[in-house]
């Protein structure tokens, strides 16, 4: 097998891996482009890349066919998902398949690239980290899971369902841990509408990078918290528990939950 690489880019538009290997180039990554996903696979059956990002709208396996046969073959290797049909549907699944890690609508900036490429690195060495130390049984995890009773969308954002049919919503810890270091969020107002798929909130971490948070469940809000809102640092120290973003209203629950992981 070669030389591992940085990344794998595969999309059917020219115009969107050149700008992928330009940008992520300029920043010392090695990037490797396929203009289809069964080019992708024998890349892929050959050299070792730390991250795919593929777009989910292609011509013969599309992005979702691609992660089915990466898990048939075997082939682990962390995948963003591009796509310029933004849906909810396409969010969600993209959070939630097999071997995705996140998910980039098209047209995006080069910043918006960056910021989701490093963090998806850094989750996956972070998910690498855990599954070692978890079969190794000494040493200490290197994020904190989602709690037992809490659903997760992907590794992006949770949901705690509450006893008078309200939910508690915020920001899983391996995000958090992959963003490194929030400085500042910006939040929804009470009463605005959330939708499951979409971006609820904005993290701006250290180096300026600024990060989606995808809802992970439909509602209306009924409170902010305002201590995370003055005090963004809470997010990190206490994620699931005093960090939480929204109490919110779902209207039917049992839709979303139906896409989300315990």
């Amino acid at each position: 097998m070669n030389a591992e690489r940085d990344i794998l880019v595969i999309d059917d538009e020219l115009t969107v891996t050149q700008a992928v290997v330009k940008v992520c180039s300029a920043e010392g990554m090695t990037v490797v482009a396929a203009g289809n996903a069964t080019d992708a696979l024998r890349y892929l059956e050959g050299s070792k890349f730390r991250l795919v990002l593929c777009d989910i709208m292609m011509g013969g396996l599309d992005g979702f066919q691609f992660l089915e046969e990466l898990d048939r073959r075997g082939i682990e290797v962390p995948v963003v998902m591009m796509t310029g049909y933004s849906t909810v549907e396409n969010a969600v699944r993209s959070l939630t398949s097999t071997g995705a890690v996140d998910y980039i609508p098209k047209p995006f900036t080069a910043d918006e690239l960056l910021a989701v490429v490093r963090r998806s690195l850094r989750c996956a060495l972070l998910l690498e980290q855990a599954e070692s130390a978890s079969l190794e049984r000494h040493g200490s995890m290197s994020y904190v899971p989602c709690p037992a009773d809490y659903y997760r969308l992907g590794y992006v954002s949770w949901v705690l369902m509450e006893d008078e049919g309200t939910a508690r919503i915020g920001v899983s810890d391996l995000f958090l841990k992959a963003a490194e270091g929030i400085i500042e969020l910006e939040l929804s107002l009470p009463g605005e509408d959330l939708l499951q798929g979409i971006s609820c909130a904005v993290a701006t971490s250290q180096d300026g990078s600024k990060h989606e948070i995808i809802c992970p469940m439909d509602g209306k809000i009924l409170e902010v918290n305002e201590r995370t809102q003055s005090k963004p640092s809470l997010v990190e120290k206490d994620p699931y528990f005093r960090g939480w973003l929204y109490r919110i209203l779902p209207p039917n629950p049992e839709n979303n939950l139906q896409w989300l992981s315990l």
